[in-house]
């Protein structure tokens, strides 16, 4: 089991308005990884930054300029503001999400090698483990893209069915720790990075169909970050996913296809660089206090 935090505070680098340190708490485990970033939790960055005093609103959208402090790459988020208010009304909806809401617009700069430094971690676009082609990439979050046909499955099945395949998921671990060492990060057995995908051609319109792991259980729909990594790897030559989708010109629309709908993600080329953008959504749900003892430590699996 698994919970998500985000930790906002002002901005430590001169780009960025605050600064925003994502934990992935092992609630099973007792262990807190600070390696990955979190774009779903992207979304509620920004609101949360204008409603507590740390970036003002405008009278209408507020551009938030996010620094993620786990992989140092800065975010651009396009929050809906009216008066000096955070508007979480609208009629955005987001496969998978229930009810709608005002759109929040995420750009993702230049998020290569976000954790590891390299788009590509192990210097190529394609490498074999265990007689399997993986594409190891590292944009936005570091996965080992895999066709779904290689490891037995149509990459087409439900989320709950995937998960509950234990050969399937054994298999995945053990090219994810390989991978792992391949792309530098050495023992990966106790981080939640790099995310097992699994890839299939696309049925419903869309570009790509994806099947997307936390590591050991499929997510029901997609991360944000991975579908940046995704789309990207997808328009890249060389990768398992361009072999799939086929050639690919910026700038384009990439549309995901996962268990719950698709995500779309829109690619281009600013200053050099590629930049990804999509639209998710936030809502408050509640808000309190939590107090911690002095000095308190928590293992940290980073």
């Amino acid at each position: 089991m698994t919970s998500k935090v985000a930790i906002i505070g002002p901005a430590s680098v001169p780009e960025a308005d605050i600064d925003y340190l994502f934990a992935q708490v092992r609630t099973d485990r007792q262990i807190v990884d600070y390696s990955p970033n979190c774009g779903n939790m992207l979304a509620a960055v920004g609101p949360f930054a204008i409603e507590a005093g740390l970036v003002p609103a405008g009278n209408f959208d507020t551009l938030v300029r996010i620094h993620n402090v786990n992989t140092g790459k800065i975010i651009e988020a396009k929050v809906p503001t009216r008066k000096g208010e955070v508007i979480y009304l609208g009629d955005a909806s987001i496969d998978g999400v229930p009810g709608l809401a005002a759109p929040i617009a995420l750009t993702f700069l230049d998020a290569a090698g976000a954790k590891t430094g390299r788009l590509f971690p192990t210097g190529k676009p394609l490498d074999v483990i265990d007689g399997v082609e993986i594409t190891a990439i590292d944009c936005a979050i570091p996965m080992v893209l895999i066709r779904a046909a290689d490891v037995g499955v149509t990459g087409y099945e439900d989320a709950e069915s995937l998960s509950a395949n234990r050969q399937l998921i054994d298999r995945l671990a053990s090219i994810r720790t390989e991978a792992g060492l391949l792309m530098g990060m050495g023992d990966v057995s106790d981080m939640v990075i790099p995310k097992p995908v699994l890839i299939s051609p696309a049925k419903k319109g869309g570009t790509i169909s994806v099947r997307y792991f936390m590591p050991n259980d499929c997510h029901p729909a997609l991360a944000t970050t991975g579908a940046v990594g995704i789309a990207t790897a997808a328009t890249t030559s060389g990768t398992v996913a361009a072999q799939i989708v086929g050639e690919q010109l910026l700038p384009t629309l990439v549309r995901i296809e996962h268990p719950s709908g698709r995500i779309d993600v829109q690619l281009e080329t600013r200053n050099g660089s590629t930049v990804a953008g999509l639209v998710r959504t936030a809502r408050r749900l509640f808000e309190g206090y939590a107090f911690a003892k002095p000095n308190e430590r928590v293992e940290n699996a980073a």
